[in-house]
């Protein structure tokens, strides 16, 4: 159970709305320029006849940055209830 965004004052729910537009704003231009960018550098890869496809190095090691990135903008911010439950009983367990 997640705390109702309708119990907080009109002007946090706001700062908050804009917070995550920005971030899914950043995830977008990261993602095009990760589109971009590899994609130019498989055209180089092509084009040389390298044999080895090792534009998959840049591929995997950005892409986790995107992944990352992308978990960032979509998960949670807040904890969920049963979340803070158990966390208060670990604290009162010590």
């Amino acid at each position: 159970m997640q705390q109702k965004d309708d119990t907080m004052p009109e002007e946090d729910l706001r700062e908050r709305a804009i917070r995550r537009l920005k971030k899914k704003r950043d995830l977008q231009g990261h993602v095009i320029v990760y589109v971009l960018v590899n994609t130019f550098i498989v055209i180089i890869w092509a084009m040389t006849n390298s044999g080895f496809f090792w534009p998959i190095f840049p591929i995997v090691g950005w892409g986790i940055g995107v992944v990352m990135n992308a978990w960032d903008v979509y998960r949670s911010d807040e904890p969920e209830e049963d979340e803070i439950r158990r966390e208060m009983e670990a604290l009162k367990r010590r």
